[in-house]
């Protein structure tokens, strides 16, 4: 007699669908800045969101991206990772969401999406495309104040001690947005670091809108740093920084103020904008972590990517941007990708600004 099996056969689970949708922008203080119209227009010659709808005719999550046209291509380039949206995605759905957004870019004849702003960290990224590694330090500011003073390092709070009582002071004002400018791209200089030019860096502002504060630091009357906040409800970021080079505790103590401000104002987090993954010891990225680390932030990981769309025109892209800068962030960082896996596990919902 032939055995019976007591073997269930499982359901068979066929995999989600994720459409694509170009949808309505529809931005409130409520979504990260850097989705928000008037930003997206002011850095884009073309801009707009895309929606990942499911197979209910749900919204799970929004995508800003620009265009930009340059010398004859058309480059796509995301200005945050997937917003969730309803359900949110989780990450084998984000991918296929990718995977059809790279098919809807080729439909409209983009020639390369090239790396997204710094901001935006993904939790994964599309089928073929070259990635890499990246990150970002943020601070929780859903903390007491004095949880947050007792979370930088003891050197740090000497620090700010110190930048107050050799008198530095901390203002606030749109009317030093001209001298800002001149600082910041002084300091990109020394670090032989390209930066753009007067007229795009004031649309930039501009595009921000209220939800651009710009600090600087003063020591008896001389300047000693400026820094450019881009905010909403859900984070508020460090976006581009100028100092001299002696600053008496000037950054610690303008950084710690504008994590006091924006916690007064209800802001979720404060995010530095940005971080290699595993910098070379001593090196400038190295000091640059090291310093978010002692202002209390955390390391949240995940990937930073490019597609070719159009193989031709996207390698024009590539030699371009290697000989005005020795490549993008991906092609930089892309050796780091082998054995990598985030540290912030991806079947948990992804760092949310």
């Amino acid at each position: 007699m032939q055995a019976v099996s007591n073997c269930v056969t499982a359901p068979l689970v066929l995999p989600s669908t994720i459409n694509v949708e170009p949808i309505k922008i529809q931005w409130d203080a409520s979504l990260p800045i850097f989705a928000k119209e008037e930003f997206l227009r002011a850095v884009g010659d073309e801009c707009g969101w895309l929606g990942g709808v499911d197979q209910s005719g749900s919204l799970r999550c929004v995508l800003p991206y620009t265009i930009l046209r340059r010398a004859g291509l058309r480059m796509v380039r995301f200005r945050n990772e997937p917003i969730p949206r309803g359900d949110g995605l989780d990450v084998h759905e984000e991918t296929i969401f990718l995977n059809s957004v790279v098919q809807h870019f080729r439909d409209t004849r983009a020639d390369v999406i090239v790396p997204a702003s710094n901001n935006a960290i993904f939790r994964t990224y599309p089928d073929g495309a070259e990635a890499a590694p990246y990150g970002t330090y943020a601070i929780d500011l859903q903390q007491p104040e004095h949880v947050l003073w007792a979370n930088m390092s003891s050197k740090t709070r000497q620090h700010v001690r110190g930048a107050l009582k050799s008198g530095i002071v901390i203002r606030e004002g749109a009317e030093f947005l001209e001298p800002a400018y001149d600082l910041i791209r002084e300091t990109f200089r020394r670090s032989k670091t390209p930066f753009m030019d007067r007229t795009a860096f004031e649309r930039f502002v501009r595009g921000l809108g209220e939800h651009a504060k710009l600090l600087r630091a003063e020591h008896h009357g001389v300047v000693q740093s400026y820094c450019l906040f881009a905010f909403s409800s859900p984070c508020a970021y460090a976006i581009y920084a100028g100092n001299l080079l002696q600053q008496h505790g000037a950054n610690e103590l303008l950084e710690w103020e504008a994590i006091r401000l924006f916690r007064a104002l209800g802001v979720r987090k404060f995010d530095y904008y940005g971080a290699r993954i595993s910098p070379q010891k001593g090196s400038k990225q190295d000091g640059i972590n090291v310093h978010k680390i002692r202002m209390g932030a955390k390391l949240f990981e995940g990937y930073m990517w490019k597609y070719s769309i159009r193989p031709w025109r996207a390698w024009l892209y590539s030699v371009s941007v290697r000989m005005l800068r020795g490549g993008d962030i991906v092609g930089q960082e892309a050796h780091k990708l082998k054995d990598y896996t985030p540290k912030v596990k991806a079947d948990v919902a992804p760092y949310q600004p």
